[in-house]
């Protein structure tokens, strides 16, 4: 599992952190490679509409980039103005690719929000296709005693109630061929002993999926997620010290930690009518930290 670009970006992380969550790209060495430049698009989101939260920056910047790539229009959706930097270089991004994108600024937590969002969306562009459950926050803890009553309602009000409530306003606007694809993680299934919530809200995501496809079954549109195991994104710097940072992802069988741009094609091909027989499905895309049973 070699790839002479992204093994020696990995070589290339020092020792850095980030004080607060989800992070800003912008900031980290080096920086994520979002995009290959070897993935030429062939028009199979041609006319769809996406909104991908978390879009400013890692996995969700990428799939952006390929999503445009593929001739969507793209809205990101990401929290605070501390990521503006980051947006702004994703809308520039997208436009430059000759499609339309939008930037929406608002914390997912609350549901008027995300029915704000899928409003905006909508107005914008006319509808909407394809919605990317990406956003999420972790907070370490070694000892469940150390998990507040506070960090744990946030870790789910964003993670996993952001998700639903996204998912609940957008299905008012979908139909037949559209897509949900939500982003799950390799905890939801490897377990996670210092992140307790949040591979619990990936557990929550992954049985949603599932539920959901099913629910959904009948009306044609499909539910499918994607596991991510250890990925450059600005959330690792914004999560753990130094030490972590800089040997994240060293311990999987692929040697090294993964970059966005191997996440995109296959949020493309979720999204994109070569899955039309996929649904309730989870792409595990971690270098080999699941095996499966």
């Amino acid at each position: 599992m070699t790839n002479n670009k992204y093994e020696e970006v990995d070589k290339q992380v020092p020792k850095q952190t980030q004080n607060q969550q989800p992070g800003v790209e912008a900031e980290m060495d080096p920086a994520p490679i979002y995009d290959d430049e070897n993935y030429k698009g062939s028009g199979k989101l041609k006319g769809k509409n996406a909104l991908i939260t978390g879009g400013d920056s890692g996995i969700g910047r990428a799939v952006a980039v390929a999503y445009a790539k593929e001739g969507a229009n793209v809205a990101i959706g990401y929290l605070d103005e501390n990521e503006d930097v980051d947006a702004d270089k994703t809308i520039k991004l997208i436009e430059d690719l000759g499609v339309k994108a939008v930037k929406i600024r608002l914390d997912i937590s609350e549901e008027e929000n995300c029915e704000r969002i899928i409003d905006d969306v909508v107005s914008e562009f006319g509808g909407i296709n394809i919605l990317v459950n990406n956003a999420g926050k972790q907070f370490p803890k070694d000892d469940i005693a150390d998990i507040s009553e506070d960090q744990l309602r946030e870790t789910f009000e964003t993670n996993f109630f952001g998700l639903f409530y996204l998912t609940k306003a957008a299905l008012q606007h979908m139909t037949d061929g559209d897509a949900i694809i939500n982003t799950s993680s390799v905890t939801a299934y490897n377990g996670s002993p210092g992140l307790l919530d949040y591979s619990a809200t990936k557990g929550a995501i992954t049985s949603f999926t599932r539920s959901l496809a099913l629910n959904l079954a009948d009306k044609g549109i499909r539910v499918n997620a994607v596991a991510p195991g250890p990925i450059w994104t600005p959330l690792i710097p914004a999560t753990f010290d130094g030490e972590k940072v800089q040997q994240h992802g060293a311990d999987t069988p692929a040697k090294r930690r993964g970059q966005p741009a191997e996440n995109a094609p296959a949020y493309v091909f979720l999204a994109s009518n070569d899955s039309s027989y996929m649904t309730g499905q989870t792409i595990h895309i971690d270098g080999g930290n699941y095996v499966g049973s």
